[in-house]
Formats: structure tokens, sequence, C-alpha cells
């Protein structure tokens, strides 16, 4: 794969990457601001099951900001192997990835 200069048009794979990135580093942070939310909610000793009820919103939005994650690294394959001509091998490697940590 082409190395993008910095001066160049960038890659068009390369923009929907940064849109994706985005979008994980956004969810990312409103899962940070979650967590702090959570920690005060056992500091002030909520019940239980509000404390349960936040975990699993929680992890539910940590599970989508990994699938939206993979979803770029499936799309980033696709674009690399039009150009590459290694779209199975790309393909597996993101699916290895799914199968170990989804």
């Amino acid at each position: 794969m082409t190395q993008y200069d910095g001066f160049s048009q960038p890659p068009r794979h390369a923009l929907p990457r940064n849109e994706s990135q985005r979008d994980v580093v956004n969810r990312l942070k409103r899962i940070e601001g979650q967590i702090r939310g959570l920690i005060d909610m056992v500091q002030t000793e909520r019940s239980c099951e509000e404390v349960a009820q936040q975990m699993s919103a929680a992890r539910k939005a940590m599970d989508k900001a990994f699938y939206r994650m993979m979803a770029c690294s499936l799309m980033e394959a696709v674009a690399e192997s039009a150009v590459e001509g290694s779209a199975m091998r790309d393909v597996e490697r993101s699916t290895r990835i799914l199968e170990k940590y989804a």
C-alpha cells in the first residue's frame, strides 16, 4: 500500500477511517462518562439494581464501540484488497480478531 505523504490527496479509504475513528473516540468518551457515573453511584450507595443497570448499559456501549471499530477494520481490508488483491487474507485476519475478542 502506498503511504500518504500529507501533501497529496489522501487515499479514498483514509476518509472513512477518520470518520470511524472519530465515532469510536466519541463512543469511548461517552463510556468514560458512564464509568465515572458508576463510580459516583457506588460511592453514594445507590441500589445494587440501579448500579447493575448502568453497568449493563456501559458494557453494551463498549460492545458497540468494539463492533464499530471492527467494521472499520473490515472496510479497510476491502478497500485495500481492491488495490492489492488480498481480500480473503485481510477478511480472515479481521475474522480472527472478532473470534478472539468478541
